[in-house]
């Protein structure tokens, strides 16, 4: 059986780290396992001034070229209050295929 989910969280404070955050990712999506996996990428650190909103994530992980085969979703998120982590989750679950026997 394959990937039926990838979580991706990204610092969205920590501009200067993500051109590493997408060649990670796009190594990781790549892989065969994920063919067909959903990718939930977390904006984490929306609490901190000058975070990176979801869009600015998106365009700077390039994820409607290297996730352009997956069904995706950016969530804001701080992971010390647990804002967007519910909603992300359930967002994941309520895509997820069950496998037919």
């Amino acid at each position: 059986m394959r990937t039926q989910g990838l979580i991706f969280v990204i610092d969205s404070s920590d501009r200067d780290r993500m051109d590493e955050a997408r060649s990670e990712l796009t190594r990781i999506i790549q892989d065969r396992e994920m063919k067909d996996a959903l990718l939930l990428v977390f904006a984490n650190k929306q609490d901190i001034s000058g975070a990176m909103r979801p869009k600015d994530v998106s365009d700077a992980l390039r994820l409607e070229t290297i996730a352009k085969n997956h069904t995706w979703k950016v969530e804001p998120s701080c992971a010390t209050t647990g804002e967007g982590i519910f909603e992300g989750l359930a967002w994941l679950g309520s895509n997820v295929k069950v496998p037919t026997r």
